[in-house]
C-alpha cells in the first residue's frame, strides 16, 4: 500500500507505516485524512496484529498541525464536520488510533510536537531514542491549547500536575524525562531502538490467536467523551481570538515549518510572543 504521505508495508501480521510529508512532516489536512483512512481500513484488517508508526525523516516524526491552515478556506469551516459525534477532526485522528484492535507502536527517533505529540500519546506503546527524540505540546505559545486529544491523553498518562506543566510550560521534553513522567514506555539508546521495536512488534504479532484481543478487552482505553468536549470548547474558544491568529502568522513569518525553524520551535515562537 502506498499513499501520498504514508508508506505502508506488512510482514506476518506486522504493519509498518512510514510517515513522509517533507520538509518536517507537518500534520496537514491531507495527512490527517490519509491517517484516518488508513486507521479505518486497519479496523477491518483481521490479518494485522501490530501497527508500527515511524518516520522517513529521522529528525522529525510528526509536527504540529499545519500553520498555513490559517489561510486555507477549506479549513475555516466547522472543525467537527466529518468527524464522529462529539469530536473535532483533530481529535478524530487520535481516537481512531486509540480504538484500533491491533497494538499500535510509535518508534520515535525525532521530534513530535502539537498534533504530532498528541498522535504519539494516543498510541498504545511508544519507544523513544535518547538524544534525538523530543515531545512537546507547544499550543500555548500560539495562544491556544491542545485540541486533538492532547489534554485528555496527558491527564490519563502523566496526571494533572504534570499535564499542566507540559501544556502551559510548552517546553520540549527529551526521551528520558518523558519516560520518567510516564509519557512514553521507554527511552532507549538510539542505536538500539530499531532492534528493540522490531523484536517487541514481532513477539506481540506471534502471540496465539485471540491473545491480543483478550488483553485489549481486559485493558480498554478510558472513555474520554466528556473530556474531549471540554477540550474542544477550550481550544475553539482560544482559536477564534485575535492573539492566536497573530501568533500563528508571526510564526510562519519567522520560519515555522522550515527545518531550521522547527529545530528550536519553542524558542522561535517565544520570540514571536515577546515581540
Amino acid at each position: 500500500m502506498s499513499q501520498n504521505t504514508l508508506q505502508v508495508t506488512r510482514d506476518r501480521g506486522v504493519v509498518r507505516v512510514v510517515i513522509d510529508n517533507p520538509p518536517v512532516n507537518v500534520l496537514s489536512l491531507a495527512l490527517m485524512g490519509e491517517l484516518r483512512t488508513l486507521l479505518a481500513n486497519l479496523r477491518e484488517d483481521e490479518d494485522a496484529r501490530v501497527v508500527v508508526f515511524e518516520s522517513a525523516d529521522p529528525e522529525f516524526f510528526l509536527a504540529h498541525v499545519d500553520f498555513t491552515l490559517v489561510d486555507d478556506a477549506n479549513a475555516k469551516g466547522d472543525p467537527t464536520a466529518g468527524a464522529p459525534e462529539g469530536l473535532n477532526v483533530f481529535q478524530a485522528v487520535g481516537e481512531a488510533l486509540r480504538e484500533l484492535p491491533q497494538v499500535s507502536i510509535v518508534k520515535l527517533t525525532g521530534l513530535a510536537r502539537g498534533g504530532g505529540a498528541e498522535f504519539v500519546t494516543a498510541a498504545d506503546l511508544t519507544f523513544a531514542a535518547i538524544g534525538t527524540a523530543g515531545l512537546g505540546q507547544i499550543e500555548a505559545i500560539g495562544g491556544i491549547v491542545p485540541g486533538g486529544g492532547g489534554t485528555q491523553y496527558l491527564l490519563n498518562r502523566v496526571g494533572r500536575n504534570r499535564a499542566l506543566e507540559i501544556v502551559l510550560g510548552a517546553d520540549l521534553f527529551d526521551a528520558e524525562t518523558a519516560e520518567r513522567y510516564g509519557w512514553i514506555n521507554r527511552a532507549l539508546p538510539a542505536d538500539e531502538i530499531d532492534a528493540f521495536v522490531d523484536r517487541i512488534a514481532r513477539n506481540i504479532a506471534d502471540l496465539p490467536e485471540g491473545t491480543i484481543a483478550a488483553a485489549k478487552h481486559a485493558l480498554p482505553p478510558d472513555d474520554l467523551a466528556a473530556g474531549m468536549l471540554r477540550e474542544h470548547q477550550a481550544w475553539a474558544g482560544q482559536f477564534v481570538k485575535p492573539a492566536a491568529e497573530k501568533l500563528i502568522r508571526g510564526g510562519l513569518a519567522v520560519g515555522v515549518q522550515t527545518r531550521e525553524g522547527e529545530r528550536d520551535l519553542e524558542g522561535l515562537m517565544r520570540s514571536v510572543l515577546a515581540g
